[in-house]
């Protein structure tokens, strides 16, 4: 797949989630395969003032890249502003979240709310399309509620403003991540544009992800909540490997992953990060509600750090112990 002159060399990526696609995180997927990864959302208001956070969401390694940065606003100008920002900072794409469901940004007329008024948000896409030359992509859902489901009018919209690509979760802001991503949503847009369409919802493997193109006809896959504690979800030789295999794979993947997180924050913040992905890196382990409860309640990476680590070495319930003695501690 190719967003303007940016080649997307697999089939999968990853998808931006506040709080949790930052640096170290994106970089991870991108060397377990992702074919391209997006920064968390910036708010352009944000973005423009210098505001420390925004800034540390912009932040990004080079190996990353292709690298998408995703702006929140609903202000043409102030979006128009901070694409040029984002551009000038090492943007390859620069994406618009009218997608994000949660009432703290809805209510402030951003993300999903975009939806709501399709002159208006072509007025922002009409002025984001003037300010950058890289591509300009926009992240949709299947729209405001069920009986406002008009992704494929908004899709149809972005493509006359000159958006390059879309990326379309089917379900609607009211439904939030419950009940089934009806899939058919996809279709109906990839149907209705000629710009190529990514399809994101319920996708848990590359077996569903290719599942979802051939159902669909999208030409990529954005993953979000399945890559949550398995970002080797992008690799398509994974599921190929050993038990044995696997777990070093697993391994490796996580002591280099907690590595960037204490290279890239402080002591602070890193404790934070560190706490919500060894939680999420838990699932499969012997003992894993427990593991759980204590790396909630350390107090330093270092300790977080050993604690998780003393539960990889134990079996689960139902292996031996001489079993789990032939693979590795995480280093």
């Amino acid at each position: 797949m190719k967003i303007g002159p940016v080649e997307i060399p697999a089939l999968a990526r990853l998808a931006p989630m506040a709080g949790i696609t930052n640096a170290p995180f994106r970089l991870i997927a991108r060397e377990c395969g992702s074919g391209l990864t997006t920064s968390e959302e910036m708010d352009a208001a944000a973005l423009l003032t210098g505001h420390p956070y925004a800034d540390a969401i912009a932040a990004y390694y080079p190996e990353e890249r292709p690298l998408a940065m995703q702006l929140l606003g609903k202000d043409p100008d102030l979006l128009a502003r901070a694409a040029e920002r984002c551009q000038a900072l090492g943007a390859d794409i620069v994406d618009l979240n009218m997608g994000c469901p949660m009432p703290k940004i809805t209510g402030k007329g951003k993300g999903a709310a975009l939806m709501r008024n399709v002159a208006a948000t072509a007025l922002i896409l009409r002025a984001l399309r003037k300010a950058v030359s890289v591509p300009l992509t926009v992240k949709i859902r299947g729209g405001w509620d069920d009986e406002h489901q008009n992704a494929v009018e908004v899709a149809q919209m972005a493509e006359a403003e000159g958006v390059d690509a879309i990326t379309v979760h089917p379900r609607t802001r009211s439904q939030r991540f419950t009940g089934r991503a009806p899939w058919t949503i996809i279709q109906d847009v990839v149907q209705a544009v000629s710009v190529p369409v990514t399809g994101n919802g319920d996708v848990g493997s590359m077996a569903e992800a290719r599942r979802l193109v051939a159902e669909t006809g999208c030409a990529s896959v954005m993953i979000g909540r399945g890559a949550l504690g398995h970002p080797w979800i992008f690799d398509e030789s994974f599921d190929a490997l050993s038990p044995e295999g696997q777990r070093d794979y697993r391994a490796r993947v996580i002591a280099r992953h907690v590595a960037l997180i204490r290279e890239h924050f402080g002591e602070k913040y890193a404790l934070v990060q560190m706490k919500k992905h060894l939680a999420w890196y838990t699932e499969g382990l012997g003992h894993a509600t427990e593991c759980r409860a204590r790396i909630f309640q350390t107090r330093s990476p270092e300790e977080v750090w050993e604690v998780f680590q003393s539960y990889w070495d134990r079996p689960r319930p139902e292996t031996s112990q001489t079993a789990s003695t032939l693979s590795p501690r995480i280093a």
